[in-house]
């Protein structure tokens, strides 16, 4: 496929982002698929015209950009232009980086390399943030309103009240601080698995006694010990793993099946094969109920942030943690429908043994 007189080891087309290249006189001599299909403008129709028509830029105060940066006759020492949004005729937002390219450092341009970027992913993150600002701002307002009014009131009236009122209002104060605290708690991970900065202590972590530990603390709080079934399939490997993100992931795992689930929930822990490394051996847990599960068009979505269900509350940040925890293990986690009806989750931890004791 003709693209122009560019000499390249690669096909143009086969670049993800448009790729525009002008040559000394200013005149488009490589104009790939990426970019007829970024900025609507035909290959036939840009090749060998002059970039400013070509590729009729503008920035968001009207000014034409060629003219404006005038990469040919500017500053000979410039190499080029950061990326930036621009408009094109009609409105259309594309992001846009130059290089000028020039046989020694002050010798005159002898091509102007353009690199086009839709604007559709950075909007995606620029929603994705704004909805999470939103999320955090209404998940702080009601315990953050409880807690002053709580506060403000038992310094005004403190005479008033009896031990066991004051009680209450303070139990409230806690349970309400408590919330703020997961929130940020929340936050943070977000922010960790995000950056790919999740930091793990990894040490021998003993799953099944694990799942026990959760299921005490869960009947301790009110839950009948006849709710759960826990299966265990011995011998289990040794998982080299961070106590206190896999007790994160169970504790949000049970926590959903006990709140949204219904009937028995069952807990599987089973030696297991690690999805594309056959060879490396792990421990998987499955944790469903019997409720009404996750309707099948809702299934891709589980994972992502803000998903809650059918039923509202939370933040609904806990199951991209949840798989963020999981991934930064090297495992998998899967959603799908138990034998009872209801959800199912899996994850699989990798052994992950330290290289020191192999």
């Amino acid at each position: 496929m003709d693209t122009g007189a560019v000499d390249a080891t690669v096909d143009p087309d086969d670049l993800p982002d448009g790729l525009v290249i002008a040559d000394e006189t200013g005149r488009v001599i490589c104009f790939n698929s990426a970019a007829a299909r970024i900025t609507a403008v035909p290959r036939a129709a840009a090749l060998g015209r002059p970039l400013e028509h070509a590729l009729p830029l503008e920035d968001l105060k009207g000014r034409r950009w060629w003219a404006l940066t005038d990469p040919y006759g500017g500053l000979a020492i410039r190499v080029g232009q950061p990326e930036r949004n621009l408009l094109l005729p009609g409105g259309r937002e594309v992001l846009v980086s130059a290089r000028y390219v020039r046989e020694h450092p002050t010798g005159p341009v002898r091509r102007v390399v353009i690199s086009l970027r839709g604007t559709e992913a950075r909007r995606r993150t620029e929603r994705s943030h704004a909805e999470l600002i939103a999320t955090v701002a209404h998940e702080l307002r009601s315990p953050l309103t409880s807690v002053k009014g709580f506060t403000a009131t038992l310094l005004a009236k403190w005479e008033r009240f009896t031990d066991d009122q004051k009680r209450l209002m303070l139990e409230t104060v806690d349970a309400d601080a408590g919330r703020v605290t997961r929130l940020i708690a929340e936050l943070l991970d977000i922010s960790r698995i995000d950056s790919g900065r999740l930091e793990l202590r990894r040490q021998p972590v003993d799953l099944s006694a694990a799942v026990e530990r959760h299921i005490q603390a869960l009947t301790a709080n009110g839950q009948t010990p006849d709710r759960f079934l826990v299966r265990t399939c011995q011998p289990l490997p040794a998982v080299w793993a961070d106590p206190d993100k896999v007790d994160q992931v169970l504790g949000n795992l049970l926590e959903n099946a006990v709140r949204h689930g219904e009937g028995t929930v069952t807990i599987e822990v089973a030696p297991a094969s690690v999805p594309a490394k056959s060879d490396e051996k792990g421990t998987a847990v499955t944790v469903s109920d019997e409720g009404p599960g996750i309707p099948e068009e809702s299934m891709g979505r589980v994972f992502t942030r803000f998903w809650r269900g059918s039923k509202r509350g939370g933040t609904g940040l806990g199951l991209y943690i949840v798989k963020g925890i999981v991934e930064a293990h090297g495992g998998t986690i899967t959603v799908g429908r138990g034998p009872g009806g209801g959800a199912e989750f899996r994850f699989i931890l990798p052994v992950s043994t330290p290289a020191y004791l192999v």
